[in-house]
């Protein structure tokens, strides 16, 4: 285990600490299933696979100056799928993440918005200070103090995404944020003409 990854097993244990108000109460039966969140039709002919980082400020630039565009001419017309895949190269990112996924799949991507949105506020401080600053967006986003407090101390969950990240880091080596794969090929980070330009490569191939 490298440097960076040592860091990242230790944020769940970091998190926690961060904002001690319950016991853990978990079933330890078996491990938390990591799901990837999606925008779009299931059986679109083509996926794009976004990997992102919430503290990432190109990612942030991404969601909020070129995925509209993505969702109106491509996702919302049924020709393209979103998955969306955290990647954690700090302890914050590895947060947010956790909060955002306490909202669940309905609200997931609206709670993502609000982080990439307030990006700069959020990210400022301590750990402490950001920790409540996390928590705050989530209570915002309408999730109560209860559903927060489970999910954020919620090592063994936070642990599980981890291992998920590190899984998909062997399908892809991702190294830089945000990265996409169009069609089964990784690229990094584009202009939506470029964007856009390799999908409707892969929508003449797939039709």
């Amino acid at each position: 285990m490298d440097r960076r990854q040592a860091l990242i097993a230790a944020s769940a244990a970091a998190f926690v600490s961060a904002l001690p108000r319950f016991g853990m109460a978990q079933d330890t039966s078996a491990a938390p299933e990591i799901v990837d969140f999606a925008l779009g039709d299931p059986n679109a002919p083509v996926e794009l696979i976004e990997y992102a980082s919430f503290t990432c400020p190109h990612c942030a630039n991404f969601h909020l100056q070129v995925l509209p565009q993505l969702k109106r001419d491509y996702i919302e017309t049924g020709k393209v799928r979103l998955v969306y895949r955290e990647v954690y190269f700090d302890r914050p990112g590895l947060w947010a993440a956790m909060v955002a996924r306490c909202a669940g799949e309905m609200r997931y991507f609206g709670v993502a918005d609000i982080v990439y949105r307030t990006q700069r506020e959020w990210t400022q401080g301590d750990a402490a200070t950001i920790a409540g600053n996390l928590r705050r967006i989530g209570l915002s986003a309408g999730l109560t103090d209860a559903e927060l407090d489970a999910c954020m101390q919620d090592a063994e969950t936070a642990q599980a995404m981890i291992d998920n990240y590190e899984a998909n880091r062997v399908e892809y080596p991702i190294e830089g944020t945000p990265a996409l794969v169009i069609d089964g090929t990784l690229y990094g980070n584009m202009a939506y003409e470029d964007i856009a330009a390799r999908i409707e490569d892969a929508l003449a191939r797939n039709q």
